[in-house]
């Protein structure tokens, strides 16, 4: 008896502009958002003196340069251009997650200090819940269209948002108990850890982890190239 073995194809031409326009689009409601983000976040931890939101402001603008080079990417109209700029991409968001890193692992060692506590702000807990509301949605739309599509650096900014949440809710709750109870310690704890997961991420998304470009459709496989049925191979997770 002979095995079967299955090829899976990438998305047909249209699909793959069809994936291409939903990317941009969720782009530009990334960028407008977090635009709009980081002016309040940066005014309210102006006028609370909080450098947690301030800090969260920065992550804001951090976010929009790494949106920016995916719509910088998803602007060519070809597609074999797309892919030209994919590798340039995945580096700037790579950069971003990094200074992202290092920004929250220095503000947070000043928090634990005593130099720069989480004031009570309540325009801080509001754009903190909105921000944990809406950018879940929009990371998985554009983490979905991604992998459909075989885009790392679209995945690797998906993640980026993903972490935006993350940092959403540590602020969220580091504003809460600081304003309850008095633990300005717990933002910085818990954004310690989430500057270990942004070097992780950036540092996969140097190496272009994330998602496996997808073949064409009628393309051949390379036959050196290990790969499991759906056409992932190791270090990716365009199958999960």
């Amino acid at each position: 008896m002979t095995a079967e073995i299955s090829i899976s194809l990438g998305p047909s031409p249209a699909r793959r502009e069809a994936l291409a326009k939903r990317i941009r689009l969720l782009v530009a409601a990334t960028i407008t958002y977090n635009v709009i983000e980081a002016i309040v976040a940066i005014t309210a931890g102006t006028i609370a003196s909080s450098t947690a939101l301030i800090g969260f402001g920065l992550d804001s603008i951090i976010e929009v340069s790494s949106a920016a080079a995916v719509a910088w990417q998803f602007s060519a109209a070809d597609h074999a251009v797309r892919e030209a700029r994919e590798q340039r991409t995945l580096r700037i968001i790579a950069v971003s997650f990094f200074a992202l890193a290092a920004y929250v692992a220095v503000d947070s060692v000043r928090a634990l200090t005593g130099t720069g506590e989480a004031e009570r702000s309540i325009p801080g807990i509001v754009i903190a819940a909105l921000s944990l509301a809406i950018m879940p949605f929009l990371s998985a739309a554009q983490r979905r269209a991604g992998r459909e599509l075989g885009s790392a650096s679209a995945v690797a900014d998906s993640k980026q948002t993903l972490l935006c949440t993350y940092l959403s809710a540590v602020l969220l709750l580091g504003l809460v108990l600081n304003a309850t109870l008095g633990w300005s310690w717990s933002d910085p704890i818990a954004a310690l850890v989430i500057a270990a997961i942004a070097v992780k991420e950036g540092r996969d998304a140097w190496q272009g982890k994330g998602c496996c470009a997808v073949p064409a459709a009628g393309a051949v496989p390379s036959a050196d190239a290990e790969s499991d049925a759906c056409g992932c191979r190791p270090g990716c997770d365009c199958c999960n």
